[in-house]
């Protein structure tokens, strides 16, 4: 079985998991590998994006319910997937629209990003949930 984070979100946003990825290849024995991540759920993302200025997330938010409303919103009203609420169908949606997984490079032991970078996983629903994320390197 390969790992698996588990990150608690509290509703729609980004919730940055560098730091818990970054501890967990500390214990890894790898200078040099491909990280692969796979969030398990189809209503959530993973995205990479600049962690340094809180307004890009908040601006992100924003830009994803301006494209996909909730289905309570009169442009959506062609949705019949609501099983869950009028969040259910769009964070599908949303999910359709960003990366479930990504592959990021390992050198020296550490993630290759950029030095505004952070990896996120992007809630789609209004309400918590927990989500996981499956780690592997190779």
């Amino acid at each position: 079985m390969h790992p698996t984070l588990t990150l608690q979100t509290q509703g729609p946003g980004l919730y940055e998991i560098t730091p818990q990825i970054t501890q967990w290849l500390a214990r890894q024995s790898a200078d040099e590998a491909l990280l692969t991540l796979f969030i398990r759920h189809t209503s959530a993302s993973l995205l990479i994006q600049e962690n340094a200025d809180p307004d890009v997330q908040r601006d992100l938010k924003t830009w994803l319910n301006r494209l996909v409303p909730p289905a309570n919103d009169p442009s959506m009203r062609w949705i019949t997937h609501t099983m869950e609420g009028p969040d259910d169908m769009p964070a599908h949606i949303k999910a359709a629209h960003l990366p479930v997984s990504l592959q990021i490079p390992v050198i020296g032991g550490t993630m290759a990003l950029g030095t505004w970078q952070g990896v996120y996983v992007v809630e789609h629903r209004s309400r918590p949930h927990k989500r996981q994320v499956t780690v592997l390197l190779r």
